[in-house]
């Protein structure tokens, strides 16, 4: 037998190997332990919405390939969506892309964007798929860290400026941010934009949990800013607001020039997907702000839930204004190497949760933090707030 001289894995993605969230899943399977690791709710999203998919199918709308951009009555309902709530402009004949999930935009988006030996600035903790796409694209990954401070995670603007060289092609920016919880605030975007302007930086912003944000938080888009329509690929996801992450339906909205690029690289990934499920989230794009209002205040409740949970367990907890997980700390409990106790979590008390550490470039700087998911049924929650209880005693 010939032994291959060369490693089979394309040497930009050695460093990835099977995500945590199925590692962590799969352990949650074997040890019938409640699952707060990996990200997706408990239940479905709205009848109407669902049924709006049944419909679809029945009718032959999307049963075959749509259109490659996606289908008009959802790229004509996304360009509502952003008009309606941020006064945002696109046009959606020419500046409103389908995608499969959030996840492939922002894979299309760098692959079209960045070229080998590009920077592209991240905000660590990061979310896993961020540094494949840009290790798939060539380019170089600048880390710039969200670090706890008063109780809740900072972005420190002067890191960010001081990681722009000339090689900086593109921020890669995520707010309300995944896994922290931050949301950042109109003044510190303000201060972005004005960065991206003078350096001449694209931006391409992850938004997919616009519509989960609590307490005094207000989601800003980027594109919204001055200045920034030209330089931003706005990305956002049905899957996060609607609770249908299996149907994986996400857009990205930009000028024609910025859609245009990434579309020629979004149809050699998958072209076109989630026909029927497009129609759907038409509908569901529509729904009435007492949605949207339900949606916020049954999270922020369950947020908490666990979050007060968490504290009585012992963890420090760094409290979210955004998305559906809490970070926290082990710290507390003479721990340091949150891979190891989320791994003998379900021993312990029957959850099972992510370590961040995964998400930095440097492990050390989350080595101690543990992420947790609330966006599951309450008396799931309580459970699971009960069991984390038995660390306490």
């Amino acid at each position: 037998m010939t032994v291959m001289k060369r490693p089979l894995l394309n040497r930009r993605l050695a460093e990835f190997g099977t995500t945590i969230f199925a590692e962590m899943s799969a352990l949650a399977t074997r040890t019938g332990s409640i699952n707060l690791g990996q990200g997706f709710p408990d239940t479905d999203g709205p009848d109407e919405i669902r049924e709006a998919a049944v419909r679809a199918l029945r009718e032959g709308h999307g049963n075959q390939y749509p259109p490659g951009p996606g289908i008009p009555e959802l790229r004509t309902a996304v360009a509502e969506h952003q008009q309606r709530r941020y006064g945002l402009a696109y046009d959606p004949d020419t500046e409103v892309l389908v995608t499969a999930g959030a996840t492939e935009a922002i894979a299309a988006a760098l692959l079209a964007l960045v070229e080998p030996g590009d920077e592209v600035i991240a905000l660590e903790p990061y979310y896993d798929s961020y540094a494949a796409c840009i290790a798939m694209a060539g380019g170089t990954r600048v880390p710039v860290t969200l670090r706890p401070h008063d109780g809740a995670f900072a972005l420190d603007l002067d890191e960010l400026r001081a990681a722009v060289t000339g090689r900086t092609r593109l921020i890669l920016l995520n707010t309300p941010h995944n896994p922290t919880g931050t949301v950042l605030t109109p003044a510190e975007l303000t201060a972005i934009a004005e960065l991206a302007q003078e350096r001449d930086l694209l931006v391409v912003t992850d938004e997919v949990y616009e519509h989960l944000v609590y307490d005094d938080a207000v989601h800003v888009p980027l594109a919204s800013l001055p200045g920034m329509r030209e330089r931003t690929v706005t990305i956002g996801s049905a899957g996060k607001t609607y609770s249908f992450t299996g149907w994986k339906v996400g857009w990205a909205t930009g000028t024609r020039e910025l859609v245009t690029a990434v579309r020629t690289a979004k149809q050699y990934l998958t072209y076109v997907s989630a026909g029927p499920f497009q129609s759907a989230i038409a509908e569901a794009l529509r729904l009435p702000d007492a949605y949207y209002d339900g949606l916020r205040a049954d999270l922020q409740r369950k947020r908490d839930l666990l979050g007060d949970g968490l504290r009585a367990a012992g963890f420090e907890v760094y409290q979210p204004r955004g998305t559906y997980f809490i970070t926290t700390d082990i710290t507390p409990f003479g721990e340091k190497d949150a891979h190891a106790f989320c791994r003998t979590l379900p021993e312990r008390c029957g959850v099972v949760a992510i370590p961040n550490s995964v998400f930095y470039d440097d492990p050390d700087a989350g080595r101690t933090q543990v992420r947790f998911a609330f966006c599951k049924r309450t008396v799931v929650l309580q459970e699971a707030v009960e069991r984390l209880g038995r660390l306490a005693r």
